[in-house]
């Protein structure tokens, strides 16, 4: 079991309206691998966390694509003075300890580094690093970082 698997016993409880369900699965995702996935926000199937997912936060708005590969420690929030939340595209990795802040896109097949801070759009199949983080590499195959 990892917080992932938790999340989609949540996420089923919500959809179909199970009011109590989805409550305890996030508390028990907190306590056990002190992270939060609220059950609100969109991850697509394939989708894994890193060591089963400690210390990652996810906005409750936020959309996750497929396939895609977080790492440890990773935030995927709002920020301040901005009303929108974080788009990942499909088969993205994000680097241990990134944060994707913001009402922004990251594209399709594209790698966020390590402790990278992204405030900015990120194009497909581009590698983001740095704080801010910024294009460093373009026309990557995200499989060959996963």
């Amino acid at each position: 079991m990892n917080a992932l698997a938790f999340y989609h016993v949540a996420r089923w409880a919500y959809v179909h309206h199970i009011p109590v369900l989805p409550r305890i699965m996030h508390w028990l995702v907190f306590l056990t691998y002190n992270c939060v996935i609220p059950w609100t926000c969109e991850i697509g199937p394939g989708t894994r966390l890193g060591y089963g997912g400690m210390g990652v936060v996810i906005h409750s708005r936020a959309r996750i694509g497929a396939n895609c590969a977080i790492a440890q420690q990773v935030t995927v929030g709002g920020r301040s003075g901005s009303p929108g939340v974080p788009v990942i595209g499909d088969n993205v990795v994000i680097g241990a300890g990134a944060k994707v802040l913001g009402n922004i896109t990251i594209g399709n097949g594209s790698v966020i580094g390590a402790n990278a801070v992204v405030i900015h759009d990120v194009p497909p199949r581009c590698v983001a690093a740095g704080v801010p983080a910024r294009i460093i590499k373009r026309d990557v195959s995200s499989a060959d970082y996963a």
